[in-house]
């Protein structure tokens, strides 16, 4: 393939079909005004979310709020949505080739966008770490929701990606008591390695001021339920997109005047709502992202050509991961320079 050839299309990662997805060549458009063409080095999976965008699982009320902001085509699919990725501009405005950047875009290796839409990763994070930022925003915007306070006691409830973010940002915090609980023990050493303390949900401390869910479980919600203080918050930061759950509202809930409030990324939380844009949460939390502590969320890599298989690997449960890092080719010496 020559040059012109390579730079002209692109190959994206689509969800053609409930459980199928394939890789598909396109035309790639050439740059406007603003805008600048990316060369990807790594994107990320996140893996709750895509899965169920796999499993065509997104409910048809929710499906243009859960719209990736790069995404093409329509949920249940054919559709392009991802939006972990990494990459240096090879073209684009003054001062922007040659940058390494982070986008909300889908799992492709070429792509164009508004400069608006990059985040330029800082010379203290690598690349390959730089995935995490829509991870890292995630949590921050839960934080900004949740909004703890000194002395405060804090449960995280589910030792995943999103919950081990959120516990790792709060670690950071002069709280009275952060705990970080999760079923499964094998997760004290990644809570040990965040430098937070781990639970099994039977011994939890109770009466916390803020219960923070991130297990996707109906069980942990209602663990949330009954280790959260009286008046305190659970900040529901789960999404169980078609699963129905089932809650003891009628046991103490209303006799305690509980609170559940959800946080979902898509918009900046309230309390700073008026003061924080898309872009500032984002270049917070991608410098966030120069402690080395969080590469014990990358969990594993593969190559590009391999992502339909990892996909469904990781949706059979054979292939188990926090955020699954994706590399891509890197087809110009200029463009490894600009990423040492």
């Amino acid at each position: 393939m020559g040059t012109s050839e390579q730079q002209a299309t692109a190959t994206a990662y689509w969800t053609v079909g409930p459980e199928k997805g394939e890789l598909r060549r396109e035309e790639l458009p050439a740059p406007g005004p603003g805008e600048a063409i990316v060369c990807t080095l790594y994107s990320g999976i996140s893996k709750g979310t895509e899965l169920v965008v796999h499993n065509a699982r997104v409910p048809p009320c929710v499906a243009a709020e859960m719209a990736a902001p790069n995404q093409e085509g329509s949920f249940p699919g054919p559709v392009k949505f991802g939006y972990l990725s990494v990459g240096v501009v090879e073209e684009g405005p003054a001062d922007w080739p040659g940058r390494t950047v982070f986008c909300l875009y889908p799992h492709q290796d070429r792509y164009v966008v508004p400069v608006e839409s990059l985040t330029v990763v800082p010379d203290g994070v690598p690349a390959r770490r730089a995935v995490l930022t829509g991870t890292v925003e995630t949590a921050v915007n839960g934080l900004w929701e949740a909004g703890p306070r000194l002395g405060d006691r804090v449960a995280v409830i589910g030792a995943g990606l999103v919950g081990g973010m959120v516990a790792k940002l709060l670690s950071a915090f002069p709280l009275g008591r952060l705990q970080l609980i999760d079923v499964d023990p094998a997760k004290r050493a990644f809570a040990e390695t965040l430098g937070v303390e781990f639970s099994h949900p039977d011994d939890a401390l109770p009466d916390c001021d803020i219960v923070i869910h991130c297990s996707a479980s109906q069980e942990g919600l209602e663990r949330s339920l009954q280790l959260v203080g009286d008046e305190g918050d659970i900040i529901e930061m789960s999404w169980y997109a078609d699963r129905k759950i089932t809650l003891p509202l009628g046991e103490d809930f209303h006799a305690r005047r509980l609170s559940i409030r959800a946080s979902q990324v898509g918009v900046v939380a309230r309390a700073r709502r008026h003061r924080r844009t898309h872009a500032d949460r984002l270049e917070l939390a991608v410098s966030l992202l120069n402690d080395p502590v969080f590469d014990v969320f990358l969990t594993g890599s593969s190559s590009f050509e391999e992502l339909p298989d990892v996909v469904r690997q990781l949706s059979e449960g054979t292939l188990d991961a926090l955020c699954h890092v994706i590399e891509y080719p890197v087809p110009d010496p200029k463009t490894t320079e600009a990423t040492r």
